[in-house]
């Protein structure tokens, strides 16, 4: 039956072909099944983990039963967004291997790669996933791990070479496609990657019972890839939609935020902040509605939440989980701390030199004042085509810097035309820095796509 479905979407967005920056219809064309509740994957999962937690006990030499727990906590992280399951999943993948080493335990190698991966030692991840595919050449699971962590330490053309092995061996799937999807989107092919995600969503539902974190998960990126080009009203539906399946999945929560912002509703972008803070208090989430509060004149909340990010930082490095980029990126964004987030992206960027890396190392760069720096490393974080309207806003703001106007007004330009609420505040500034430069034509009014019906 997904056939059917999967062959409608790729008509559907055949015939919306030339789509690009500015071009809500391709995403909005995209079809895809209606959403409905599903039921909680704890549901399955905690039962399992309890039989397993007990198989342990009475046997600890069961390195079966340990590869099994390590995969379902991670399921669990999945859900919960608790890092917690994290250290279970990687003490049960090591005591596994502790039985049994790695070139007759596969899948416990496979579940401690995945763990190195959630917790950003994205070297660690690569280097096991390497010996993976080794181990089984023929096994698709390892090209697919090391495909996620050579992206996030920037090979994109090994990344490539993995991904092209896993697709064959592989063929379509869920794993695969979503993985194609990111790859597009990285390489600035928004329409692609919502044709990748849109399948599989479709096989996510197809599953029997099918996951529901992993089909709030999909609707939810869908939600991201029509946010990043400025269609909010498509957008918001994929985050309603994810919320249907998924109630309160933080994801989703934090993404109808942003479109509420966008869309001028500033007590609801907060309203839905709040609730996904209370949930799962992610770093990027605490900035958005610190952010959120500043512009509503809650300055004391506002402060709240700034500090709050300080405490989540110690909590990440105590607990092996690393949020140093986002960090950075936070004491740039509000002109803090300039030397010591410039430091913090560089000794990052030497290890992981993907784009958002290089885009960290420039803005960074920038508010320390090293102009050279910030020009050579904005051109890396543009290499690839990304279309990301945060990338031409720090562009744009490093060209005005160097007294590149002309470069300035077309990089903040590109940025308010592909996503005009691209974040709070700094959408604000570059409205504002590009109303500066000489020969800017005097604003006009947004677009109606962005507009609530």
């Amino acid at each position: 039956m997904h056939a059917t479905i999967l062959a409608a979407v790729a008509m559907v967005v055949l015939l919306c072909a030339g789509y690009g920056m500015g071009s809500a219809m391709a995403i909005e064309a995209i079809s895809v099944p209606p959403a409905a509740p599903l039921a909680p994957d704890a549901n399955r999962v905690a039962p399992a983990i309890r039989s397993l937690e007990d198989k342990v006990k009475q046997n600890p030499d069961d390195f079966v039963a340990y590869t099994k727990l390590a995969g379902y906590y991670l399921q669990r992280q999945r859900e919960t967004g608790s890092n917690e399951y994290l250290t279970l999943a990687e003490r049960a993948a090591r005591a596994s291997l502790a039985v049994l080493p790695a070139e007759q335990n596969y899948g416990a190698l496979a579940a401690l790669a995945q763990v190195e991966y959630a917790l950003h030692n994205f070297t660690a991840a690569r280097d096991h996933a390497t010996q993976l595919t080794e181990l089984a050449p023929a096994k698709s699971s390892g090209f697919e791990i090391l495909s996620d962590a050579l992206i996030e330490l920037g090979e994109y053309d090994s990344a490539q070479r993995a991904l092209d092995r896993m697709q064959s061996l592989a063929g379509k799937t869920i794993d695969t496609q979503t993985r194609l999807g990111k790859y597009a989107l990285l390489h600035g092919r928004p329409a692609e990657a919502a044709r990748y995600l849109a399948e599989a969503l479709v096989l996510a539902l197809d599953q029997s019972p099918p996951w529901r974190e992993t089909v709030a998960w999909c609707r939810g990126q869908l939600g991201e890839i029509a946010f990043s080009v400025g269609d909010y009203h498509t957008a918001e539906r994929h985050y309603r939609d994810a919320l249907v399946t998924f109630p309160d999945y933080p994801r989703a929560l934090a993404g109808l935020g942003r479109v509420r912002f966008a869309r001028g509703d500033l007590h609801g972008a907060i309203e839905q902040y709040e609730r996904a803070v209370r949930i799962v208090p992610e770093m990027t989430f605490v900035a958005a509605l610190g952010d959120l509060y500043t512009l509503a004149g809650r300055e004391k909340e506002a402060v709240a939440q700034h500090t709050l990010i300080e405490q989540i930082a110690l909590l990440g490095r105590v607990s092996g989980t690393l949020y140093d980029r986002q960090r950075a990126l936070f004491y740039a964004d509000h002109d803090m701390k300039a030397a010591e987030a410039y430091q913090i992206a560089v000794k990052e960027y030497e290890v992981r030199r993907d784009i958002y890396g290089a885009d960290a190392v420039a803005w960074t760069a920038l508010k320390a004042g090293r102009l050279p720096e910030a020009r050579a490393a904005i051109h890396e974080a543009l290499r690839l085509g990304t279309q990301d309207g945060r990338f031409y806003y720090h562009a744009g703001m490093i060209a005005r810097a160097l007294g590149r106007n002309d470069e300035a007004r077309t990089y903040l330009q590109r940025a308010l035309r592909l996503n005009p609420r691209f974040q709070p505040i700094q959408a604000d500034i570059a409205e504002r820095t590009l109303a500066t430069l000489p020969g800017t034509p005097p604003p006009m009014a947004k677009q109606g796509r962005n507009d609530e019906d």
